[in-house]
């Protein structure tokens, strides 16, 4: 029985090894040498070069009128109790509500309403209302972001025409001119709007 067992033990410990620890370690290796901002998660710096104050790949909630905002986060299912703080990886997920689901109507309604009477007018684009798939999204649309211009401009007393061209400034482009559409990631533009601020 010794003979059957032997080799079954030695290949588990083998390939737990290879695939459990040699493997993973090689990638991460090769990730941190190839991409060395993306291997160590992308994190993203204050004016002071030292301290992190988050990911470019994760979102953030923004709610100060002096700040762009992110679109809504499917963590924060008000259905769900337990999905109370924006951007909670840990409640990562979207909320599966159908295009015909009436609980999913009436919170996009009222988000539009809400956006309705802080002054917005005109076509409001659908990242504004809706959650992604992830509910950590943490880009917004061109269109979303030069919505927001008058108020972030207003509560910082900046012309807006400053605020719009930096907007423009920080809108990334398709990966590879094909994949995905323009994007405006909400972290890094506020954190160019405080530098902007500030000098």
């Amino acid at each position: 029985m010794l003979q059957h067992l032997r080799p079954a033990i030695v290949m588990i410990v083998l390939f737990t090894l290879l695939t459990g620890l040699a493997y993973p370690l090689a990638i991460t290796g090769i990730a941190h040498v190839l991409f060395p901002a993306r291997g160590h998660g992308s994190l993203l710096y204050a004016k002071d070069g030292t301290t992190v104050v988050g990911s470019a790949l994760i979102g953030q909630s923004f709610t100060a009128d002096k700040y762009f905002h992110g679109r809504p986060s499917a963590t924060t299912d008000t259905s769900d109790s337990t999905k109370a703080v924006p951007y909670n990886a840990n409640n990562s997920g979207a909320s599966n509500y159908g295009a015909t689901s009436a609980a999913l109507v009436k919170r996009v309604q009222g988000d539009v309403d809400v956006l309705h009477k802080a002054g917005v007018t005109g076509p409001i684009p659908a990242d504004a209302v809706t959650t992604s798939a992830s509910g950590l999204d943490p880009d917004i649309s061109p269109a979303f972001a030069l919505l927001q211009v008058p108020r972030v401009a207003k509560a910082r007393n900046l012309p807006e025409d400053k605020v719009r061209s930096l907007v423009e400034q920080m809108e990334g482009g398709r990966a590879l001119g094909l994949i995905g559409e323009p994007r405006v990631n909400v972290l890094e533009l506020n954190l160019a709007l405080d530098n902007l601020a500030s000098s």
